[in-house]
């Protein structure tokens, strides 16, 4: 039996520290918003479509979508934002779909994880087992943003573009506490793989 799992969180609460733990430990993560970054390359599903949406002005000199100019765009209007989040979502859900049954169908045992920011925002939750979702104190997000560069304005509009904090958690089947050290995030991590394998062997 293969439990399908989500993963997600705030913006810099500690997710992607903790799908990388969970590869370490060998389980299966679909990180998807890579996935929605590569809907949006020259050739894929969702170029043309994004391009009609936003102009060209948001292209690279390789024609390739300037990630940093559609955020600019799309975190300074929610309903800029959400006209993305339409284009993009549904595409990545039936790839989480068939991901998960590929996984399934090729003797995945234990549990596998879906990573996604906004995958509680998204609908996702129904094609899911649990919700892992990572946190920590909204002063740290913002000292994390900060050093990736972030102004406390932009830091503070990417946070809220998301659902708060707490609204997550309230879905949240197991909750990584992430405001400590790695070495304590890491030790949460190995007690939930632990949790996972005792629950899902025969």
């Amino acid at each position: 039996m293969m439990l399908r799992l989500g993963l997600t969180g705030g913006i810099a609460t500690g997710k992607s520290a903790v799908a990388a733990m969970l590869r370490e430990l060998r389980f299966d993560v679909l990180d998807a918003d890579s996935l929605a970054r590569q809907l949006i390359e020259p050739g894929q599903p969702a170029y043309d479509e994004v391009l009609r949406e936003f102009g060209t002005s948001i292209l690279d000199s390789n024609k390739s979508v300037d990630r940093a100019k559609l955020a600019s765009i799309v975190f300074a209007d929610p309903a800029k934002l959400a006209r993305l989040n339409a284009i993009l979502h549904p595409r990545v859900e039936a790839a989480v779909i068939r991901q998960f049954a590929e996984w399934s169908r090729n003797g995945a045992r234990d549990a596998a994880f879906v990573e996604a920011a906004l995958l509680v925002e998204a609908g996702y939750l129904k094609h899911l087992d649990g919700l892992v979702v990572t946190w920590c104190r909204p002063e740290q997000q913002l000292e994390r943003l900060r050093a990736r560069g972030f102004s406390d304005n932009d830091a503070r509009c990417r946070i809220a573009a998301q659902l708060p904090t707490e609204d997550k958690l309230s879905h949240a089947t197991e909750k990584i506490d992430c405001s400590g050290s790695l070495e304590e995030t890491r030790k949460q991590v190995e007690a939930l793989a632990a949790k996972l394998r005792v629950n899902t062997t025969p």
